[in-house]
Order: C-alpha cells, then sequence, then structure tokens
C-alpha cells in the first residue's frame, strides 16, 4: 500500500506530493492515519532552513505535530490499540524525517508510542495537532525554569499566541495571578483563560507596571517575542525573565 507525503527540496521550496510504500511499524511504534498536522513557526524556520538547532537536511518530508488514528501497532505496544485517536510531536527535528516514517506532512507516520498521547474527547483533531510543540515550550519555561506556582504574578507576552495562550492557562491552573499583553482585538481571548489582559499599545511599560505592581515589577515574565519585547521584559520582572 503506498501514501501520499509532501516533500520540499529547497529552503523555502514549494510542497511537492510524492508517493511513497506505507511502512509496518516496528518494536515500540503505532501506524497512525493522519487527520490533522499542525504547523508551527518552528516548522516555517526548518523549512526555510533557518533552524540551526532543528535544521533538516533538504529535499525531505518534514512535520513534527499531528493528530490522527492508530491503524496498526507493532511488537511490544500496549499502550494503544487500533483505533484509538491520539496525538503527540512525532518528528521532523534532529534527524527524524524521511519519506517512510517520523514525519507529519504526510497520510501515516510510525510513531514512536512514547511520543504519542490519547486525544482528549473534548478536543476536535484540528486542535489537539496543535498543541505538542507549543505546549512543550509553554511547560518547560513555565514550570522547568519559572517553577511558577500559587500567588505568584505572571506577566505572559503575546498571551493569545500559540504558546501565550497556552502559559496563561499553565499558568492559572497553577494558581498564579496572571497578566497578558495584547491588542484590543484580543483582550476578550485572555480574559476567558482567566488573565487580566494589558493593552501594550495604549500603556507603557511604566505604566503598566504601576498600575498592576505598584512599580515593584512581575515575579514571572514570559517572552515569547524578543526585540523590543524582550528588553522591556528586563524592565517588568523582578528577575530575570524566562525567554524561549
Amino acid at each position: 500500500m503506498k501514501h501520499r507525503t509532501w516533500v520540499v527540496e529547497e529552503p523555502d521550496g514549494a510542497f511537492i506530493e510524492v508517493e511513497v510504500p506505507t511502512p509496518e511499524p516496528n518494536q515500540g511504534e503505532a501506524l497512525v492515519k493522519i487527520v490533522a498536522s499542525g504547523v508551527s513557526l518552528l516548522d516555517t524556520k526548518i523549512r526555510a532552513g533557518k533552524a540551526t538547532h532543528a535544521k533538516q537536511s533538504l529535499p525531505a518530508v518534514l512535520g513534527l505535530d499531528m493528530a490522527g488514528t492508530v491503524v496498526r501497532v507493532g511488537p511490544g505496544v500496549t499502550k494503544f490499540a487500533i483505533g484509538d485517536e491520539v496525538f503527540g510531536m512525532v518528528g521532523g527535528v534532529g534527524g527524524l524525517q524521511g519519506y517512510a516514517c517520523t514525519i507529519t506532512l504526510a497520510q501515516f507516520v510510525c510513531a514512536d508510542v512514547d511520543l504519542i498521547a490519547h486525544k482528549p474527547k473534548n478536543l476536535a483533531m484540528r486542535e489537539a495537532a496543535a498543541l505538542p510543540l507549543n505546549t512543550i515550550t509553554a511547560w518547560e519555561g513555565l514550570i522547568d525554569r519559572a517553577d511558577v506556582s500559587k500567588g505568584k504574578t505572571v506577566l505572559v507576552h503575546a498571551g493569545a499566541g500559540g504558546v501565550g495562550h497556552l502559559v496563561v492557562q499553565i499558568a492559572k491552573a497553577y494558581g498564579a495571578e496572571v497578566f497578558a499583553t495584547v491588542s484590543a482585538q484580543k483582550s476578550s481571548i485572555v480574559e476567558a483563560y482567566g488573565a487580566t489582559p494589558i493593552n501594550y499599545r495604549e500603556l507603557s511599560v511604566e505604566e503598566y507596571l504601576a498600575t498592576y505592581t505598584h512599580g515593584e515589577g512581575f515575579d514571572i515574565v514570559y517572552d515569547t517575542l524578543g526585540g523590543a519585547t524582550l528588553d522591556a521584559s528586563f524592565n517588568s520582572q523582578k528577575s530575570i525573565p524566562v525567554m524561549l
């Protein structure tokens, strides 16, 4: 049996449809029929040949995140069964790519079962496919590095963005008081997650520090933007901001 994949042959090149043999899952793998593939900022950098830490040799089939249904399991796999709906970040970086296996811009992927999880029933496939890399990024910065905890104040730059909206929700779940810089049009998004929106276009750093922290600064600042926003982050926090 064959399936379709989409190959990129050169930096920023077009996606070229190619049919390849559908792989068989090896020990510890599951063959997943992909329903939705996630596309993150890292995906665009890899395609452009600019992601030094995750660069892929082209031509290649790319893709990191996906959601789909298990159609076959390899030897020794007991955590998943045929028909299970799963999601995860299963390849696309560090050499994990190719024409037959660990990539997600394809109809099927052989995924290491340690890299997938059962899809939450309340999420659609497209919603689940958008989560893995962004969630890992949010978790590592907020939990592993910043050690967020109940009662801390957290400022999230771009709080309605792919990573930012997850940082907001995780911080709230840990009991932090959360603030997020957003445009006026996106204020309702972070408000729905329980955060206080800060319109960065109307308030200067000094103004929102005075309003929300009495000029003392936030315990944690999570910056996903860099540049001038990163410079402002150092002035917004009591210690060193988390940057990812």
